[in-house]
């Protein structure tokens, strides 16, 4: 996953701000206004205990539950730094405990996990309930969506809709497959999901371009969705639950490859903070802790941590502090522009919960530099 949607965040000089907070209006919650102002109260309370300053707390207050557009269970991720509103995002899932932080780097991993697998798609439904015959009468209604999932639950992606008689479905059909091929090249999707009626999604399937029917996933339902929320959303979820991206697949199998081979990669928290200390890292894969107690130190640029204040002092950094572990680590990525794959520990148990793929390799592995030390 590429992180440069928080480059705007960290241009900023902290401290920061940090609030995730359930801001869902659905019928579960008779007030849901309510709800999310006095969560907000909670959650301002905990930022003044951590020291934060009264114009960063009114930054935030000024945009919580902002979002009433957004139907359905849902979150947000607010951040500031110096009373301004530096980052905004929306959560496709409320989150699982409303938390508010204030520091000197953002507790960004939450958000990106919101973000993961970050899935391009096509989403396509064919709606007809007429005779299945292409000398019927009446129209095929087709609705189609290009989208990333999960992010499209609270951030609908580009939707077309067209209308075509039954007589020249089977006509139309091939020049739609093209169109969609175009607007899947473009847009990176990985995969197509088709719904709706059998017979008239099957005529469009059997035109599809060779390269999209390799991609084509099929669907049951698909009825109209509610306004504000994803094309096909619940056939989405099904389909992309549990599943990476294809690109981090692809990185994932590069670095088990190389770690099976003494390739150019690391694994543990000294070798993955050495190589991001030289800018040698294209990839990071994390197995998601939150509750995890690693520590670094920081200084104030991004290749500037290390497990101990005084590798850092060593360097001639003149102000350090200690920070989670993961904050630190995804400062350093967007720094030197490296991905992070979140990584399911089922999937593979990484020590210490941490592992790099390196742009290139020093003669000196750095499995053996840390032992070493």
């Amino acid at each position: 996953m590429r992180l440069s949607f928080l480059e705007p965040l960290y241009k900023e000089a902290g401290p920061f701000a940090s609030v995730y907070l359930d801001t869902s209006r659905d019928s579960a919650v008779e007030d849901p206004d309510s709800a999310i102002a006095l969560r907000w109260r909670h959650l301002r309370d905990d930022l003044l205990a951590e020291g934060a300053d009264p114009e960063s707390i009114a930054a935030v207050a000024g945009t919580v539950g902002d979002d009433v557009r957004v139907p359905g269970q849902h979150g947000q991720a607010l951040f500031t730094a110096h009373g301004k509103l530096v980052l905004q995002d929306e959560l496709p899932r409320p989150p699982a405990q409303d938390t508010a932080h204030f520091g000197a780097l953002p507790d960004t991993l939450p958000l990106i996990a919101q973000h993961a697998p970050e899935i391009a798609y096509l989403a396509v439904r064919v709606h007809y309930t007429g005779r299945h015959s292409t000398d019927a009468e009446g129209t095929v209604r087709i609705d189609t969506e290009a989208g990333t999932w999960p992010l499209t639950k609270v951030t609908p992606g580009d939707r077309l809709h067209m209308e075509v008689p039954v007589a020249e479905w089977q006509h139309l059909a091939e020049r739609l497959g093209r169109q969609l091929e175009t607007q899947a090249r473009r847009r990176g999707a990985e995969t197509l999901v088709l719904a709706g009626d059998t017979w008239a999604r099957g005529i469009l399937a059997r035109r599809l371009p060779t390269h999209l029917r390799s991609r084509l996933a099929t669907a049951e339902g698909g009825g109209r969705p509610e306004p504000g929320r994803a094309l096909l959303e619940g056939q989405l979820d099904r389909l992309f639950s549990g599943r990476m991206a294809a690109h981090d697949r692809a990185l994932l199998e590069t670095f088990m490859a190389r770690r099976a081979h003494d390739g150019a990669c690391a694994e543990g928290l000294a070798a993955t903070v050495a190589a991001l200390q030289r800018g040698q890292v294209s990839a990071l894969f994390l197995n998601n802790h939150p509750e995890s107690p690693l520590r670094l130190w920081v200084g104030p640029e991004p290749g500037q941590l290390a497990l101990t204040e005084s590798d850092l002092r060593v360097y001639g950094v003149p102000t350090v502090r200690e920070e989670r572990a993961d904050a630190a680590l995804t400062r350093a990525l967007v720094g030197t522009g490296a991905e992070l794959v979140l990584v399911p520990e089922e999937q593979l148990r990484l020590r210490e919960g941490v592992g790099v793929l390196l742009r290139y390799a020093d003669a000196v592995r750095y499995g053996d530099e840390a032992q070493a030390a």
